[in-house]
Order: structure tokens, then sequence, then C-alpha cells
């Protein structure tokens, strides 16, 4: 087993832990958020992945990244994995649905745990969660907090009167 460790990189939006395993990122968390997890078992690290996240999300935040080129590793349920898979095939600058979402990996009627995976990503911003809202075009459910999540969507220069599209 790989052990895991830890950094911080600055945001405008806020210190987010960085977690990698090995030379993958296993968690991007907003710091000092109950949704953050503990350290425990974890040493503090440095290297070329701790680097590159770094350096990605400075640029991301700069707005001169639209994709990030990232060595990560997803854990989760087949379900989950396919949500979060879908996530990364909405477009930067983009939106879906929950809705669009659960017709995309096959599964219609399963809106409510689109949200639920959604809610369980480890990899925020990297795994854009940020990029879903709801079927009215409101901005719902974002464990960070929703000014967070429309600071991103601006960021990316999502229109957020205009009506979801869906990804790929």
């Amino acid at each position: 087993m790989t052990t895991e460790s830890y950094g911080y990189a600055a945001t405008p939006l806020g210190r987010v832990l960085v977690i990698t395993a090995g030379d993958e990122l296993i968690g991007l968390h907003f710091d000092g958020h109950a949704r953050t997890p503990q350290l425990g078992g974890r040493t503090n690290g440095s290297g070329a992945t701790l680097t590159a996240v770094t350096d990605q999300l400075d640029e991301y935040f700069r707005g001169v990244r639209t994709g990030f080129e990232l060595p990560i590793r997803l854990e989760g349920t087949p379900f989950q994995l396919a949500v979060w898979s879908a996530l990364r095939d909405i477009p930067f600058g983009q939106t879906s649905t929950y809705a669009e979402i659960a017709a995309r990996i096959g599964r219609p009627r399963a809106v409510r745990a689109v949200g639920a995976a959604n809610g369980q990503n480890r990899i925020s911003i990297v795994v854009p969660c940020h990029r879903l809202i709801g079927a009215n075009g409101d901005l719902t459910g974002y464990g960070w907090g929703l000014e967070r999540k429309r600071t991103l969507l601006e960021l990316e220069g999502a229109d957020l009167e205009r009506r979801p599209v869906r990804p790929g």
C-alpha cells in the first residue's frame, strides 16, 4: 500500500488540502471545512505530484488552464466512478444537470443518487463537481459552499443565466 502524503495549495477561494498516494492525486479539499479529512496516517509531503497540482491550480485560477493533466486515483463504487467520469466530460465553462448525468450513465431515474455520488467526490475542482446545477439552472448542492461554486463557474466563464448543455 502506498503511503498517503499531504500538502497545501493557496487559491483565491482559500487554502486547499492536497492528498497524494505515490504519484497520484487522491484528494483535493478546501481546508478547515467539516468535509475536509483529518490528516491522521498521512505524512507531510512534497514532490512532483504536489508541485504539479499546485502549479496547475495556480494556472487554473489565473485563467490560463482549462483542464488538468494530473494522474488521479478515484476510489468508489462502480456507480460513483461512472458519475465522476461523466463529470470529467463536462467541458470547461459549461454546466450539466444531475438528470443529464443520470441519463448519460444509463441510469435516468438515479438523479438523487447522482447528487449523492457528486457529494462524495474527493477531488474537487479537478473532477469538476461544481459544474453540476439544478434542472432549472439554479446552483445547488456544493459541499464547499454555493459562493465558491458560483465563483468557480464565473471564473470558467459559464453562462449562469442560460440553460445547461449536455456534456460530450
